[in-house]
């Protein structure tokens, strides 16, 4: 598909529903292209930047390849399917949201093409940069910083395909009207312990609720994002957002936030539990020299994930990590006697988790 042929696309697909119009000159938002397990940096960019002053009116979309969208990820903790008059309601009240963008008739023919998209298991880059961008547009977006994770197994792989999509979206951005800024991350392995819409959750909590148990690179990503999108709306000068961000996230302003967001939303709740769990062990000791990003989805998915909430897997290792035969490389957890049997079968035939001897 042409340059011309997706803006044309991308408009159809805002003229297809709703838009919604804020009295402000800079309405923030943020999006990740997804291909990365874990990585859930939404809620927390979000509620940092918000608490920082900006207004936020996000929403987001469910998996559609992926074991867990963010809309998949908060619906385990605060109710997501708004309507328009709602999330306007919300936004004023606290000045971000954190929706379901499928119940809101914003963009809604990207809905079908998501629905096409997830049975097919395609997402290419003329679909990816309509589907991304209808939905900031018709959102009332005019500042949308956009995180492209590149690794061997995300969804981005080479700086060529970094370079190809972030022209593609500057080009179609810059035709509505629309500042966008594309950051590159590590697509190496996933981000987070959680992979799944309650085991995301989770991370997401210790983050905001400064655990000193949280993950760490969750917590670091989620700043580097932050302070980018602080910098790049003019709320903080060049070079001191990252100190605004962790500012805001270790007094607690930034949890307080996203409370504030999920009870306008209908309430803040915890996320539930698996009945079944299943550790993948290490074969023999070693160092971490791999971990494989798609076939950690598919045991995720194949585990219930995102259609079972409290389904996906639970990592125990990073990049590098030494360890010793026996030890839990990543914990399956199931809903279902028989879609844990299915998960730890695939699991044990193609090894997410790649470890050389030392």
């Amino acid at each position: 598909m042409s340059v011309k042929e997706t803006i044309d696309l991308t408009q159809a697909m805002v003229d297809s529903g709703e838009c919604l119009e804020w009295d402000r000159e800079i309405v923030a938002d943020k999006h990740c292209v997804g291909g990365l397990p874990g990585n859930r940096t939404s809620p927390i960019v979000v509620a940092i930047a918000a608490a920082a002053g900006l207004l936020l009116p996000k929403t987001s979309s469910r998996a559609i390849t992926s074991p867990a969208g963010t809309a998949d990820t908060m619906e385990t903790l605060t109710r997501v399917a708004l309507s328009a008059t709602e999330l306007r309601r919300v936004v004023d009240r606290v000045g971000a949201s954190l929706a379901w963008g499928g119940a809101l008739s914003l963009s809604p023919a990207d809905d079908v093409l998501i629905r096409v998209e997830r049975a097919l298991d395609v997402d290419s880059d003329a679909q990816l940069a309509a589907s991304i961008l209808s939905k900031k547009i018709a959102a009332g977006s005019t500042h949308v910083l956009i995180d492209v994770p590149v690794g061997p197994t995300a969804k981005v792989r080479s700086l060529q395909d970094l370079e190809r999509l972030r022209m593609l979206l500057e080009r179609v951005a810059r035709s509505f009207g629309v500042r966008v800024t594309i950051v590159r991350t590590d697509g190496s392995q996933p981000v987070g312990r959680g992979i799944g819409p309650a085991l995301e959750a989770r991370d997401v909590l210790a983050v905001l609720q400064r655990s000193p148990a949280a993950p760490f690179d969750l917590r670091e990503r989620s700043l580097l994002l932050a302070a980018t999108l602080l910098e790049f709306c003019g709320a903080v000068e060049q070079g001191a957002g990252l100190e605004m961000a962790t500012g805001v996230l270790d007094s607690g302003a930034a949890w307080r936030k996203f409370e504030e967001i999920c009870e306008a939303q209908g309430g803040l709740r915890v996320p539930g539990e698996a009945i079944f769990r299943r550790d993948v062990v290490a074969e023999q000791d070693g160092i971490v020299t791999e971990i494989d990003n798609r076939h950690l989805a598919r045991i995720a998915k194949l585990a219930g994930a995102p259609m079972r909430q409290v389904a996906g897997v639970e990592m125990h290792v990073r990049l590098h990590d030494q360890v010793k035969a026996g030890r839990p490389l990543f914990t399956i957890h199931a809903q279902a006697s028989g879609e844990l049997e299915y998960s730890v079968a695939y699991a044990l035939m193609h090894p997410a988790v790649s470890i050389a001897p030392t």
